[in-house]
C-alpha cells in the first residue's frame, strides 16, 4: 500500500534583521518539508563561518520534525573532524570515502521507489558533509566513477521530491565541476553563512546580488534562498541543550540499515 505524509515545517533559523533591529526578536524562517515541496538543501560557507554548527542543527531539526513519520537519515562525513566524531559508531554514519556508499544506498532506494518496487513514502535524507571535496577527490582518482556518482546526485535532485528522497549537501564553495548540468538549481533551499566571497553569491544568487550588496555577515549569519525566489537574511541560533541535540542525532543515525 502506498503511504504519504504531510510533514511539518522545518525551522532554518531566525530573521537576522529582526534579531538585530528589534532586540533579539525571534521570528523563525521555516520551510515546508512535505513530499510535494523541494526540500533539497545546499549549505555553503567558508571555514569559520559556522557552517558545521548549522549543519548539526539541520540534522537535529529534521529528526525532530519527522520523528513521527519514521524518517531515515544517512550521514556522509567526508571531512572527518571532531564535530561529528561522536556519531562514528552509528550504522548510518559513513566516514571519508564511504560517503559514496551512502550515495549508492540512497540512490538505490530512489530507483526502487521510482520503479514501484518500494511503495513507501516516508522521508529518506542523505546529509553529505564536504560534498565538493569528496567529489573533486574522486574526479582526480577515477573520472568514470566520479561521473557515475554525480549522475546519481543529479537523479536524486531531479526525482527525489516526488519520491520523498532528500539531499543535504554541505560544502565551502559549490563549483560547477561537482554540480553538472545545472544541478545547483535543483536545491529548494540554498543557505550561505558567514562572510562568503562574491563568486559564491554570483553562482548561487545571481538574481539577488543587489539585495546582498553591502551586507556584512558574522559567524552563523547569512542568506537563505527559498525555492529560487524568496531571499531572506538568517541567523542560526545557539542550541541551549547540546546534549539533547546530540542524542537526537544519535537516535536518527542508529537505526539499522
Amino acid at each position: 500500500m502506498t503511504m504519504s505524509f504531510n510533514a511539518p515545517s522545518l525551522v532554518l533559523g531566525y530573521d537576522l534583521d529582526k534579531w538585530n533591529n528589534y532586540g533579539g526578536i525571534k521570528e523563525p524562517i521555516t520551510i515546508d518539508i512535505s513530499p510535494s515541496t523541494n526540500s533539497h538543501i545546499l549549505l555553503c560557507g567558508m571555514s569559520g563561518a559556522g557552517k558545521s554548527y548549522d549543519e548539526h542543527q539541520l540534522v537535529y531539526r529534521l529528526a525532530l520534525a519527522e520523528q513521527k513519520l519514521g524518517g531515515e537519515y544517512l550521514f556522509a562525513d567526508y571531512k572527518g573532524d571532531d564535530t561529528f566524531s561522536y556519531l562514528k559508531d552509528c550504522p548510518r554514519f559513513f566516514p571519508y570515502k564511504a560517503a559514496f556508499a551512502a550515495l549508492d544506498t540512497v540512490h538505490a532506494r530512489l530507483i526502487a521507489r521510482q520503479s514501484g518496487e518500494d511503495t513507501s513514502r516516508y522521508p529518506i535524507t542523505l546529509i553529505w558533509d564536504e560534498y565538493m571535496a569528496a567529489t573533486l577527490n574522486l574526479i582526480s582518482e577515477d573520472k568514470k566513477a566520479a561521473t557515475t556518482a554525480m549522475s546519481k546526485v543529479s537523479e536524486i535532485l531531479q526525482l527525489g521530491r516526488s519520491l520523498s528522497v532528500r539531499l543535504v549537501s554541505v560544502c565551502q564553495r559549490p563549483d560547477a565541476l561537482a554540480f553538472p548540468a545545472g544541478s545547483r538549481l535543483n536545491y529548494g533551499v540554498i543557505i550561505v553563512v558567514g562572510a562568503a566571497v562574491r563568486s559564491i553569491y554570483e553562482m548561487l544568487l545571481p538574481d539577488h546580488m543587489e539585495q546582498v550588496k553591502g551586507r556584512q555577515f558574522g559567524q552563523g549569519e547569512g542568506v537563505v534562498l527559498l525555492q529560487g525566489s524568496e531571499l531572506r537574511f538568517i541567523k542560526v541560533p545557539t542550541v541551549r541543550n547540546e546534549n539533547r541535540m546530540k542524542q537526537a542525532c544519535l537516535k536518527a543515525l542508529s537505526r539499522p540499515l
